[in-house]
C-alpha cells in the first residue's frame, strides 16, 4: 500500500460522473456482504472510507439505486449503473466522522490501494483471499472503530499524501 497523490479523481464507466477526492482514507474495506457481491457482479466490493468534506460529484448527478434505505444509499450513475459510492447508516457515523464509502475501482489511480479490513466474512466466497490486516464475521463491533482508524492512520495510505497540481 503507498501513499494516494491527492487530489484524486475518479468516473463511472461511461465517463457521465466525475469524483474529486481532496482528503486521505480514514479506512480501506472489502465487503463480502451478499449485498455487495449482488451490486458489484464480484466476490466482494471494494471501498475507501472518505471524509465527506473531502469527497465531491464534480460532474453530473448520480442516482440512488441498490438497497433503498434511509439509511443506507448507494449511489450509481443514471446511464452506465456503474456502482460509485455509498452514504453509510447513521448508526456508524455517530462513532466515526462522517465519510463517503467511495467504490475504489471508480478511482483513476488505485495502485495505492489496500483492504485494510474484510467485513462479512461468514458469507465470503470459500476461495477468496485478500490482504487485509483484520476481518469480522459481519460489520465490526462498533466499540472497535477507534482501534481501526487508529491503527490504518499510520498505514501509508492514511499518511502524509504528497499533493499535486
Amino acid at each position: 500500500m503507498s501513499q494516494p497523490a491527492l487530489p484524486l479523481s475518479g468516473r463511472c464507466r461511461c465517463g457521465e460522473i466525475e469524483l474529486r477526492i481532496s482528503a486521505r482514507p480514514i479506512l480501506t474495506m472489502a465487503c463480502h456482504c451478499g449485498g455487495c457481491q449482488r451490486m458489484s457482479a464480484s466476490a466482494y466490493s471494494l471501498s475507501a472510507a472518505i471524509p465527506a468534506a473531502g469527497f465531491a460529484v464534480t460532474r453530473g448527478e448520480p442516482v440512488l439505486g441498490g438497497l433503498r434505505n434511509p439509511d443506507l444509499r448507494h449511489f450509481f450513475c443514471p446511464s452506465c449503473m456503474s456502482w460509485m459510492f455509498t452514504r453509510p447508516p447513521g448508526v456508524i457515523t455517530r462513532f466515526l466522522p462522517e465519510f463517503v464509502n467511495v467504490r475504489a475501482t471508480m478511482l483513476d489511480d488505485v495502485s495505492w490501494f489496500s483492504p485494510f479490513v474484510e467485513t462479512w466474512t461468514r458469507t465470503r466466497l470459500p476461495w477468496v483471499t485478500t490482504p487485509a490486516v483484520h476481518g469480522y464475521p459481519e460489520f465490526p463491533p462498533v466499540e472497535d472503530y477507534a482501534m481501526l482508524l487508529a491503527e490504518f492512520a499510520k498505514t501509508p495510505a492514511a499518511g502524509q499524501a504528497r499533493e499535486t497540481a
